[in-house]
């Protein structure tokens, strides 16, 4: 299964911030939305960075509630690492695992066009394990 198959069951829809915003800004949008990162998207469209929660709790830790009132560019993750959509599952688990991310923004032709979670990846393999079972107890009934 590809990244296109998961991104075309679940949208391609990504939520995105300035690295201007707040942390206050992210978190609530991280609450609002049920979402664990958002992108950081430069003016050009760039990607600049992801902010996920760890972020957030790191900055926390760190500055105590004035976190909060720091940018984001301040405490987003800048090395971002990335998938396509002809990336397979087996190359997301691998990444993800490799880089201990759980948010893999995906670019095509260098353009942000959807993003893809661990929780994607697992729902999709359960998904595929299920349709594997259901198969092979057909084939099995019919065979008998």
């Amino acid at each position: 299964m590809s990244v296109a198959h998961i991104l075309k069951t679940k949208g391609r829809g990504v939520i995105t911030a300035s690295p201007d915003d707040t942390v206050h800004a992210a978190a609530k949008t991280l609450s609002e939305k049920r979402i664990g990162a958002v992108v950081a998207v430069d003016r050009d469209g760039s990607i600049g960075g992801i902010v996920s929660e760890r972020d957030i709790v790191r900055a926390l830790a760190q500055h105590g509630a004035e976190a909060m009132n720091l940018k984001l560019a301040e405490v987003m993750t800048k090395q971002v690492h990335t998938c396509t959509p002809t990336d397979s599952e087996a190359d997301l688990m691998g990444l993800m695992t490799a880089k201990r991310v759980r948010h893999l923004p995906v670019l095509e032709h260098g353009k942000l066009v959807g993003m893809v979670s661990i929780g994607d990846v697992v729902k999709f393999r359960i998904e595929a394990i299920e349709r594997e079972a259901d198969e092979m107890k057909t084939y099995i009934a019919s065979a008998g």
